[in-house]
């Protein structure tokens, strides 16, 4: 089972996680939505798409666009739609 934790929550559980450039991609289903506020960065990669972000939002702290997920990847990324990701101080293991 692998946990993203953030200031003491559990952000996303699951044993499904997809690893792409060192980074687990967790179900949708897996991340506990309440914990997400989403933001209006996007990031382009070259070979996944457009990514956009959420903002965590845990204990009355806010970790700024510190999870991304790519609505329509391209085909070369198909595996990590329905998915999403962290970084910024998130511990994912």
């Amino acid at each position: 089972m692998v946990e993203a934790r953030w200031n003491g929550a559990v952000i996303a559980r699951s044993d499904d996680t997809v690893v792409v450039e060192g980074n687990h991609y967790f179900p949708v289903d897996s991340v506990d939505a309440a914990f997400l506020k989403p933001s209006d960065k996007t990031t382009i990669c070259p070979w996944k798409g457009t990514a956009h972000y959420h903002s965590l939002h845990v204990g009355g702290a806010e970790n700024t666009d510190a999870a991304w997920f790519y609505p329509e990847p391209k085909s070369a990324a198909e595996e990590i739609r329905g998915r999403i990701a962290f970084w910024r101080g998130v511990t994912v293991g």
